[in-house]
């Protein structure tokens, strides 16, 4: 997994890229809590480059976005496909994230 952050005007761009599990989701999560930390208007997680997510990557993704919520600010998901996509269909959070192609 890798990941990298840019800013586009008042916009985080969070792009995650590879399999976000177990392994990987503890070395992402202090990346997610700096951006959470920035209190910003606006963050983009850019999924689109990711193939596999698992249980530990929702959680750090439902933390990130409750956190960014709570401040005020909010989260819209891009580029989800395949198994991702099926794991946050089943666990009914494109219903809570703002999902965009």
């Amino acid at each position: 997994m890798t990941f990298s952050k840019t800013i586009q005007g008042d916009t985080i761009v969070f792009r995650i890229e590879g399999e976000l599990d177990a392994l990987t989701a503890p070395e992402l999560r202090p990346a997610l809590d700096e951006v959470a930390n920035d209190k910003p208007k606006k963050v983009t997680l850019d999924l689109s480059s990711m193939r596999i997510i698992d249980s530990s990557g929702v959680g750090a993704l439902v933390s990130l976005f409750k956190r960014v919520r709570s401040a005020g600010g909010d989260v819209t998901i891009v580029g989800l496909q395949g198994q991702p996509l099926a794991i946050f269909k089943l666990l009914r959070l494109d219903r809570v994230f703002a999902l965009e192609a």
